[in-house]
């Protein structure tokens, strides 16, 4: 049987396409990926939301929701809308003929005459034991300062960003909002980032920068109360106390199983050829949530391009006279 949608990848964008998919009729089976170990991380079905926390800034949770509650919340909506869930991940895509053909895990052929992808992009951590561990039971690590800052327990508190680039500046400084102090930890001793995001960290009273030091260990136990730090010039180390920390060392999009079949940017994002649509560089193939967003990569943003993407899957379908 050839599949008239084939979504990939689950989150807030792959399951809010097999919602709108299955409304549509279209008999959408969605390829939820499996239980998996990345370094120290558990990877689980549903994406970023699975290892956070508490979620205050998605529409219609006025009491705030917790990650793993609310993508349950996504995924039973999807299957009661009629899409169809596979606990595999896909391994490889053909996207050069038609129908397009897929494979998963289990190296099963599937065929389909339209893919959505919505596989996201991991964070980029240092790989420390501890950090993983509360990072993922809520104790005060995070890589996501715009998810996670405005939580109770990070305000008025001593907070840190690692990183040098634009995106850990960008996340220092929307943190000075919260904390008492942002210190922003870097290996070197000049950022990476634009100049002018150099002159708002720099400028900026609440941000205090820790230059040739890289984190070697955090500290706690069910809460984060500091970081052990390694100086890259004098080989000597420090602990700075803390109650907040904030990995900025960029994002890895899931678009490895795409190599050579479709236009990806520099980084493994999905290029767009439309910015206001979900279209990529294959006919037939959509993008939705982070895997195609670098920028925003937020829960509400990833659902709205999860909708968008199986309308647009459901109107090129119209348009080829498979409904």
């Amino acid at each position: 049987m050839i599949e008239k949608v084939v979504i990939i990848g689950s989150g807030p964008a792959g399951y809010t396409a097999g919602i709108y998919a299955g409304r549509a009729n279209l008999n959408p089976v969605l390829y939820a990926d499996e239980p998996r170990q990345i370094g120290a991380f558990n990877i689980v079905p549903g994406g970023q939301l699975m290892f956070t926390t508490e979620v205050e800034n998605y529409p219609g949770f006025p009491k705030g929701v917790m990650g793993p509650e609310m993508m349950e919340l996504f995924r039973q909506q999807a299957e009661h809308c009629g899409c169809r869930m596979v606990g595999r991940m896909i391994s490889k895509v053909d996207f050069s003929r038609r129908p397009f053909q897929l494979w998963d895990s289990e190296d099963q052929l599937i065929e389909a005459h339209a893919v959505i992808v919505a596989t996201g992009a991991t964070a980029n951590w240092l790989g420390l034991p501890n950090e993983q561990r509360l990072a993922q039971s809520g104790g005060g690590v995070s890589a996501c300062a715009v998810c996670d800052g405005a939580l109770p327990m990070f305000r008025n508190q001593p907070l840190a960003v690692v990183g040098g680039g634009d995106s850990a500046i960008e996340e220092a400084t929307y943190l000075t909002k919260f904390a008492s102090k942002v210190y922003l930890i870097h290996r070197r001793d000049k950022l990476r980032a634009s100049k002018a995001m150099q002159d708002r960290a720099l400028n900026n009273h609440k941000m205090e920068m820790i230059w040739n030091k890289v984190v070697v260990d955090v500290l706690g136990d069910n809460k984060i109360t500091g970081v052990k730090l390694h100086d890259t010039v004098t080989q000597q180390e420090s602990t700075l106390e803390l109650r907040g920390l904030f990995i900025g060392i960029g994002h890895t999009p899931a678009t490895a199983f795409l190599k050579n079949q479709m236009q990806l940017d520099e980084k493994g994002y999905i290029v767009l050829k439309d910015l206001y649509r979900t279209t990529t560089s294959v006919d037939g193939v959509f993008a939705a949530g982070d895997v195609a967003d670098s920028v925003y990569r937020q829960a509400i943003t990833a659902a709205g391009m999860g909708c968008k993407a199986a309308l647009d899957a459901e109107r090129w379908l119209a348009a080829q006279g498979i409904e």
